[in-house]
């Protein structure tokens, strides 16, 4: 029972005890007032009812002070709310529940906790809503230690079998990590259905246990939604994309009804696959399931088509939704702009959503648009739009905000002015940007400034790979094959880290064919390779000649340089797709790491050449490569 039935409830002697009036006009006056106070939505409304229960002299009524408590909460008022709590003589455990309740879905989760031990050491007994609500509180909080006293109290009164307070228990040590401690209290339940599974299920998701989810989810077979959505997104949310499409296509064998959420999980996995067929799918799916277009699911579509390379899709499902767009719907589309460097279109926007929408930025939509200023070489621009977060929106810059600018003036060539600027930031230096100002120094050929980034680059701990493989690559452009071993011995040995190896994908009949450099693992590798051989041809007759300088290998021999350049994953993608589909085709190529040189150059006149259009998503941004030139500009 939620706390919305708890007034019939209330009748009985107990709560009763301190009412103020018991004739049958007082009664009246009172049930209208009480549905008055429930159906009340707005501010001006809950003050003028609680002006006339002050002025009837009622203000101490149980149930009238309950439902303004709780409707104080719902509209957000929690001072009003707390206010009239400090004034009730004797507020029972039904008002303490309440207004626990209100702090605790107004994210004051400390408040929570504070006002339940007044209540604990008021010596009023708590039933199982305001320890439902507390240990709701102790979850979001992480608060172990606080959890387990409510749990010692649990089990001292006599409520520990209650089935609600289990499922909390379950919920607040399977977030803290104590996993064991949450299956035992599952395996104690009497009622171990759909829901409990599906609490304890998320609990392995979120530490990465898929094989113990998975293990529960095929002991229990439902039809119930939520259970296989919760499925879905925890493999999702662990990189098991194919995974979640695999239960996705058996939930759909088996007539379990998808509702929204499913859908953007589904959604959101097709988006890090780059599975555009499958999405393209899924968006005529969600018509035959009746699920209506609104923010949440359109806010995923545009980041699915995106993301895996459709933006003019994305832009007219933007259009489509110009009645219902909020900030999240903006920050997509913003973004999706930027990774196809489209920046002025993406500033358009951006000032279209603060002027005409009037909606108030927040720093993902700053991330966005700096990005784009980034992309497009936009230093004036993002200047401007860097120093307005702070003295028009009162939003201090983190540290991927000063990274967009790093990144903006270092791909221009103002490597001084990018090397001063990260001297007075007021953040900690980030990896990720000065690998940016490193690389950019590598294309500019400026080794002063690279040397003093590489040192400020090599005094640091790194927590990925790609750190230290820039490193490595920069000391090897420049022939400093000792500097580049030692730092791969450091990410080895030291760090216990092996570099992340290149991986491209296409999709072909709603199928992923993923590829590694020199992959030779694929059915079709004969005819791969003999395509890539032609256009090995092809392209040097049209002057292409391989960037050996970029082969980071400590070899003499220009073929075998040559050689490692050319079955590049990326290229190994592009031959499978140009001898997979129908001529003319767009193919769409989605890699982990960024594009090299070479491969960039190359791609432009396969482009041209086989008169295709071929979109790469590298780590950075896309491609569009088309007519010999590409989208970039050669800028990226």
């Amino acid at each position: 029972m939620s706390l919305s039935n708890l007034s019939p409830v209330m009748g009985n002697p107990k709560f009763c005890k301190n009412s103020i009036s018991s004739n049958r006009t007082d009664q009246i006056l009172r049930k209208n007032l009480i549905a008055l106070l429930q159906k009340s939505k707005h501010m001006n409304h809950a003050r003028s009812i609680h002006a006339k229960i002050i002025r009837k002299g009622i203000d101490q009524d149980p149930f009238l002070v309950f439902e303004l408590v709780r409707l104080y909460c719902k509209i957000s008022s929690i001072e009003y709310a707390t206010k009239v709590f400090h004034c009730t003589e004797n507020p029972n455990v039904y008002l303490y529940t309440a207004l626990i309740d209100g702090l605790v879905s107004l994210g004051l989760h400390s408040d929570a906790l504070n006002l339940y031990t007044k209540m604990v050491n008021e010596l009023i007994f708590p039933d199982e809503y305001a320890i439902t609500s507390v240990l709701k509180a102790c979850s979001l909080l992480l608060d172990l230690d606080y959890g387990r006293g409510v749990h010692c109290q649990v089990v001292k009164s006599g409520l520990g079998l209650n089935r609600s307070i289990a499922l909390k228990l379950i919920e607040l040590y399977g977030k803290c990590g104590r996993l064991e401690d949450a299956r035992n209290l599952f395996d104690e339940m009497s009622e171990r259905d759909v829901v409990a599974c599906s609490v304890l299920i998320t609990c392995y998701f979120d530490h990465g246990l898929t094989q113990e989810a998975m293990s529960l989810f095929n002991k229990l077979q439902s039809s119930d939604t939520v259970y296989w959505t919760a499925v879905i997104d925890g493999l999702v949310k662990n990189g098991e994309l194919n995974k979640g499409l695999e239960i996705f296509r058996e939930m759909q064998a088996k007539n379990v009804k998808p509702n929204e959420v499913t859908i953007v999980c589904v959604l959101s996995a097709c988006m890090q696959l780059g599975a555009l067929e499958l999405g393209r799918w899924v968006h005529m799916y969600m018509n035959k399931c009746n699920i209506k277009m609104n923010r949440f699911v359109g806010g995923a579509l545009i980041n699915m088509y995106s993301r895996c390379g459709d933006i003019d899709t994305a832009k007219l499902l933007f259009k489509e939704l110009e009645e219902v767009r909020d900030l999240t719907t903006y920050n997509s589309m913003i973004m999706g702009l930027a990774m196809h460097g489209k920046s002025i279109e993406a500033i358009e926007l951006f000032r279209e959503m603060i002027i005409m929408r009037r909606l108030r930025p927040n720093g993902v939509t700053f991330v966005g648009v700096l990005n784009a200023c980034s992309h497009g070489g936009l230093v004036e621009q993002g200047y401007e739009i860097f120093q307005s977060m702070e003295t028009q929106y009162g939003i201090e810059p983190q540290v991927q905000h000063y990274g967009c600018i790093v990144d903006l003036l270092a791909r221009v060539g103002k490597l001084e002015e990018a090397y001063d600027f990260i001297g007075k930031m007021g953040v900690p230096l980030d990896s990720r940007m000065l690998c940016s100002l490193l690389s950019a120094c590598k294309i500019h050929r400026n080794a002063k400034i690279g040397d003093r980034v590489a040192k400020l680059l090599s005094d640091r701990d790194f927590t990925e790979s790609g750190a230290y493989i820039m490193l490595a690559n920069y000391y090897a452009s420049s022939g400093r094959w000792n500097y580049a071993a030692k730092v791969r011995e450091k990410m080895e040995k030291e760090a216990g880290m092996l570099k992340e190896p290149g991986c491209s994908s296409i999709e072909i009949n709603s199928i992923i064919h993923e590829f590694f450099s020199g992959d030779l693992r694929h059915p079709q590798r004969k005819r791969i390779y003999e395509k890539l051989e032609e256009l090995n041809y092809l392209t040097r007759l049209q002057g292409y000649v391989p960037e050996t300088e970029l082969a980071l290998h400590d070899v003499e021999d220009d073929r075998q340089k040559e050689w490692a350049l050319a079955v590049h994953s990326e290229k190994l993608a592009i031959c499978y797709g140009l001898i997979s589909t129908e001529p003319g085709t767009t193919l769409r190529i989605m890699k982990n790491l960024r594009i090299c040189n070479d491969c960039h150059s190359m791609i432009k006149l396969i482009a041209k050449i086989t008169s295709r259009k071929i979109v790469v998503r590298d780590r950075n941004r896309f491609h569009h490569f088309e007519n010999g030139v590409c989208s970039c500009k050669d800028y990226w």
